[in-house]
């Protein structure tokens, strides 16, 4: 017999004088049922539950296996632990409690009867704790250059050890394909090659291992790249003592600085609106620049500029003035519709977006010859005029 286990015995025999000369020869006590595997996580309470019939005047005891240390006799605590209470029912059900878990706490413990030969069940206590995501290795913001490549690392711990998931707002794609349909991925590490101004957002590293609460990071990743310019069109038409509403509109990272110009570099400071938008770390400005033209020298090139640190990018228009013959077939036009029907419709091509009409029928004029007056009636007669004179 271990010397532990003679301990044991030793402390149980000579507890009191009176339970040394029982007579216990034909008393058998049992444990009811084997102790239960319990899982516990950290921070909480682990009872371990021992059971027993017929204990009679017999003691019982609770020990930790690995470290032969005797945790209670009975109601008594032996070990120095605040966190370690022994409970029972009706001397059948014994139960150890453990405050406040630990890691350390996991292992074996042995529920003991004093008879000769000693009894013994074990259960095992496993302690499981919830994930976590540790500040280093794991990612911070960064600020990347369009096309290099981005790895992002999420550390997480836990027991059992966690999965982790890369995850984006609004289920973006992951990759550099902005429609790769690919908006999850498992593992520590996630890769993003030939990183693209659509790759720029927040970025969800998610951590689980079935131990609530599940946890998560935001890691945002900007990518800076040169302005682009895009332009509703390029052609606009007017008259002297007319108006004409330019329109550019401009994405960037960093932010850019934008302003217009005319067609002799000549930067033009007053008179024109400027409305920026945030969106997902990318600068996007709508810029509108209303030309009061009241000279010949008002029409002509414009230009809207956008400059960041990483490069500068400007797109051209021009504002054309109208000549009378364009305002007789614009009236013709009119007419005709209103004639068919769809006033409503063929009017909202007139003023600066007739220029959409009349360039797309450009094309087709010269690619064809005359216009053919066919299904398509009047309309396609008018537009073709209004390309003529546009051409």
């Amino acid at each position: 017999m271990d010397l532990w286990c003679k301990a044991f015995l030793l402390i149980l025999l000579g507890t009191t004088s009176s339970y040394a000369l029982l007579d216990v020869s034909g008393i058998d006590p049992k444990f009811s049922a084997p102790i239960a595997n319990v899982t516990v996580p950290v921070g909480r309470e682990g009872v371990m539950t021992c059971t027993v019939h017929d204990l009679y005047k017999y003691k019982v005891a609770w020990l930790r296996v690995d470290t032969q240390t005797i945790l209670t006799i009975e109601t008594l605590v032996i070990t120095k632990s605040e966190r370690i209470a022994i409970t029972h029912t009706e001397q059948r059900i014994w139960q150890l409690r453990i405050k406040d878990i630990r890691e350390s706490d996991k292992g074996w413990y042995m529920c003991q009867i004093n008879t000769d030969p000693m009894k013994s069940q074990m259960g095992y206590l496993d302690v499981v704790v919830p994930p976590d995501i540790l500040d280093y290795p794991t990612s911070q913001d960064m600020v990347v250059q369009e096309g290099n490549n981005v790895t992002l690392t999420c550390a997480a711990t836990g027991v059992p050890e966690p999965t982790v998931t890369w995850k984006r707002e609004g289920d973006k794609s992951l990759t550099s394909v902005e429609d790769s349909g690919i908006t999850s991925h498992d593992g520590a590490m996630l890769h993003i090659h030939n990183v693209q101004r659509h790759n720029a957002g927040s970025y969800h590293c998610i951590a689980s291992n079935g131990v609530p609460p599940t946890v998560s990071k935001r890691i945002i990743v900007t990518v800076n790249f040169q302005p682009i310019v895009h332009l509703p069109t390029r052609q606009y038409y007017a008259d002297l003592g007319g108006r004409v509403a330019l329109e550019c509109f401009s994405e960037s990272q960093p932010v850019s600085i934008n302003y217009w110009m005319k067609q002799r570099d000549e930067v033009i400071l007053p008179g024109g609106t400027y409305d920026a938008t945030f969106e997902d770390h990318v600068h996007k400005l709508a810029m509108k620049l209303v030309v009061r033209v009241e000279k010949p020298a008002d029409f002509g090139v414009y230009k809207c500029v956008a400059k960041n640190s990483l490069g500068t990018t400007e797109g051209s228009m021009k504002i054309y003035r109208k000549t009378s013959k364009m305002k007789q077939v614009e009236t013709q036009f009119t007419q005709q519709t209103n004639f068919l029907g769809a006033t409503t419709l063929y009017k909202n091509y007139t003023d600066n977006k007739m220029n959409d009409v009349m360039l797309t029928s450009a094309s087709a004029a010269s690619s064809s010859g005359t216009p053919r007056v066919g299904s398509s009636g009047w309309f396609t007669l008018a537009v073709a005029m209004l390309a003529s004179v546009a051409l």
